[in-house]
């Protein structure tokens, strides 16, 4: 009997309820382009938000988590993080030798929400333990950018957009080890996968880092994340492909019970 209630031992690595309030200062690079069903549709090619409007490629943004045990093995885990930018800029140069003027006014505007619920499987019960889980993502993906410009007595506008949410399964797979009841690292990789329709694709995030708890119930962890999504998506004309690269370290504010 003293065997078996020490076999089911909750691990040091885990908390009962685990919640994490944090900023992910993010590099980002983001790319449209679009590409049209034959040669005369005019509509390839490409836009990058960073290069071509301007937009600063660092931003830091909201990321929560929580984490729930059921028993000592097994248990829920939410995450939630945005990436929200915008930029307008006006630019002006005289050519004297045509005797006008040329300007232009561009906005864009990159935001992009991902969440996810997932059921997660611990095996192990000392300091290591290694998790899979499965479950589903929600993302929502909203890019534009328009522009109008004017070169003496013409003018003219034009615009590009990307707008799209949807529910996807995930794969979810952990790694945590405890050092001692103040020091824990670990590690996590999530997988998206969208088939079918007029929208396929893929989405990833990993994350490594550490948590350090100056008290028991409360602490700091500081981790570094890397995530990549890359979407088609088909029109009546036209295929449109949308590629965000994102990395850089986060920080929270972590509690634990």
């Amino acid at each position: 009997m003293a065997s078996t209630g020490a076999s089911a031992q909750q691990s040091p690595a885990l908390d009962r309820v685990s919640l994490w309030l944090g900023g992910y200062y993010s590099n980002n690079t983001t790319t449209l382009s679009a590409q049209g069903r034959d040669a005369y549709s005019g509509l390839d090619g490409s836009l990058n938000f960073e290069h071509d409007l301007g937009l600063k490629k660092r931003s830091v943004d909201p990321r929560v988590r929580a984490d729930f045990l059921i028993g000592d093995s097994q248990g829920f885990s939410f995450d939630y993080y945005q990436i929200h930018r915008n930029r307008t800029g006006d630019y002006y140069q005289p050519i004297p030798a045509l005797g006008t003027d040329v300007g232009a006014h561009i906005k864009g505007t990159v935001n992009y929400d991902f969440g996810s619920a997932s059921y997660k499987w611990w095996f192990g019960h000392s300091s290591d333990v290694f998790g899979v889980g499965l479950g589903a993502a929600y993302y929502k993906v909203d890019f534009r950018a328009d522009g109008s410009a004017h070169a003496g007595s013409a003018s003219g506008t034009a615009s590009a957009s990307y707008n799209d949410s949807e529910w996807a399964p995930m794969l979810t797979l952990g790694w945590r080890h405890a050092f001692s009841d103040q020091w824990r690292m670990y590690a996590d990789v999530a997988g998206v996968k969208k088939n079918g329709g007029d929208l396929n694709g893929h989405i990833w995030n990993a994350s490594l880092g550490v948590e350090w708890f100056p008290w028991h119930n409360v602490g700091l962890a500081l981790e570094y994340s890397a995530s990549r999504l890359h979407l088609n998506k088909k029109y009546h004309d036209a295929t449109a492909k949308l590629d965000l690269k994102s990395d850089g370290p986060a920080l929270y504010l972590r509690a634990r019970f």
